[in-house]
């Protein structure tokens, strides 16, 4: 069976990390396509409110854990009856590299990767009973290129695209239909405390929330795999696969720059 763009009108959506940022832009636009709506956050205020924007169900609670997870699922299922999409979202981003502490390690894997592993476990043995879902991640232009700076954010976005890669060439004939958002800057809390290096390299071209919203249902629309806010991002992805030393010097070059080393 191949896979087919998905009808949001009277679909059962779940987005998590979706009190504020991309995750409550992509909530409030997936509601306005018509979707029912579960709006999920460790922080239950800011799910409730936009739950309630919206006109969607808050669910609050670590959707990263395996007993999170498990319990979101639940609670939306029991919202929605189904769940036709569900947008894994939540992340966090941490300055460091190896010096980063083993707590700083696990954390950022837990819920960068292991959030989207865990919600795949419980989802796919009923989509692929019935033939058909939805797995939308955010992962971040960082999953396709590097993200200077912090190391756990740059390593566990790659492999949140490499997941989402498995689902996609492991399901796509049994209905499954996988995508992958990867923005670079985007005017939300994470780019606010990314400090002089985020908003060094990410701040002059950041977009609004909004506009990830937008794109993200271009792309839902005609299927593609990477959906890239950036469009300029392709073009950087195909230089560093074919164009590997090359592309490896010019980010150490940005990297010396940015320790007010370079020549």
């Amino acid at each position: 069976m191949t896979t087919e763009t998905i009808d949001l009108a009277g679909a059962g959506v779940v987005v998590t990390g979706g009190g504020k940022g991309i995750g409550a832009a992509l909530a409030a636009r997936f509601a306005a396509e018509g979707a029912r709506v579960v709006v999920a956050d460790l922080d239950g205020d800011a799910a409730s409110a936009v739950a309630e924007r919206v006109g969607g169900t808050a669910v609050a609670g670590d959707a990263a854990s395996a007993e999170g997870v498990r319990a979101l699922v639940g609670a939306a299922r029991d919202a929605l009856g189904e769940i036709d999409l569900f947008c894994a979202n939540a992340g966090i981003a941490v300055p460091g590299g190896p010096d980063a502490s083993e707590e700083v390690w696990s954390r950022v894997w837990e819920v960068n990767v292991m959030a989207h592993v865990r919600a795949a476990r419980e989802l796919l043995p009923r989509w692929l009973e019935r033939g058909r879902g939805h797995f939308l991640a955010t992962v971040s232009a960082a999953g396709l290129l590097t993200n200077l700076g912090s190391a756990p954010y740059s390593v566990t976005k790659h492999a949140a695209l490499g997941f989402a890669e498995w689902l996609s060439v492991t399901y796509r004939h049994r209905g499954i239909r996988v995508q992958a958002i990867c923005p670079q800057g985007v005017r939300t809390d994470m780019l606010a405390n990314s400090g002089s290096v985020g908003a060094a390299l990410l701040g002059p071209g950041a977009i609004e929330p909004e506009q990830v919203a937008d794109v993200t249902m271009e792309g839902l629309r005609d299927g593609r795999f990477l959906i890239l806010p950036h469009p300029e991002v392709a073009e950087y992805y195909a230089n560093r696969a074919t164009r590997t030393e090359r592309w490896l010097a010019g980010m150490n070059k940005l990297q010396r720059k940015l320790e007010g080393t370079a020549e």
